[in-house]
C-alpha cells in the first residue's frame, strides 16, 4: 500500500509556502501531512499528502512550480517509546534502506502515524506487513489519486 506524495522545490523566501497553501486552500485542496526541509542554496523540499493529488500536481504546474510525485508508505504505530526501533529492526536486517520519514501523532487513536520513503518501497511494504505494522492507504487519509 503505497501512497502518491508531491514533492516541490520552493525558495527560501517570505511567503513562498503561503502562496503554495494559499493556491492549495483556494483550489478546496485540502493538506493531510506535510513536512518542509531546507535542501540549501537558498531552496527547500516541501513534501505534502493532498486530498486530490492529479488536481495538486496540475495547479502547481500551472503556477510554474514544478512538482513531482513520489511513492511513499504510510504506516501506524503506537505513540510510546521503542516502537519506531521495533518498526526498524526487520527493514535494517533485510538491507531496506529510510530515505526520508516526517510523523504526526492523530490525535484521535493516540497512535503515530509516520510516512516513510525507503530504497525499495515495495519490499519494505511486504517487510512490515508480515510484521504486523499496519500500513496506511489512500482512503485511510481521504486521498485521491486516480487522474481525473
Amino acid at each position: 500500500m503505497k501512497l502518491k506524495q508531491i514533492s516541490i522545490a520552493i525558495e527560501n523566501d517570505p511567503g513562498r509556502l503561503f502562496e503554495v497553501t494559499e493556491a492549495l486552500g483556494d483550489a478546496g485542496i485540502n493538506l493531510r501531512a506535510l513536512t518542509l526541509v531546507e535542501s540549501g542554496g537558498g531552496f527547500g523540499v516541501l513534501r505534502i499528502l493532498v486530498s486530490d493529488v492529479a488536481r495538486t500536481r496540475r495547479l502547481l504546474m500551472e503556477k510554474n512550480m514544478p512538482a513531482r510525485v513520489h511513492e511513499v508508505i504510510a504506516v501506524e504505530i503506537e505513540d510510546k517509546p521503542g516502537q519506531l526501533a521495533k518498526l526498524l529492526k526487520p527493514l535494517h536486517a533485510s538491507g531496506v534502506n529510510v530515505i526520508y520519514t516526517y510523523a504526526f501523532v492523530r490525535m484521535s487513536t493516540g497512535n503515530a502515524v509516520m510516512i516513510f520513503r525507503f530504497s525499495d518501497n515495495d519490499k519494505a511494504a511486504q517487510i512490515l506487513e508480515q510484521s504486523g505494522i499496519k500500513l496506511l492507504d489512500a482512503e485511510s487519509f481521504g486521498i485521491l489519486e486516480a487522474e481525473d
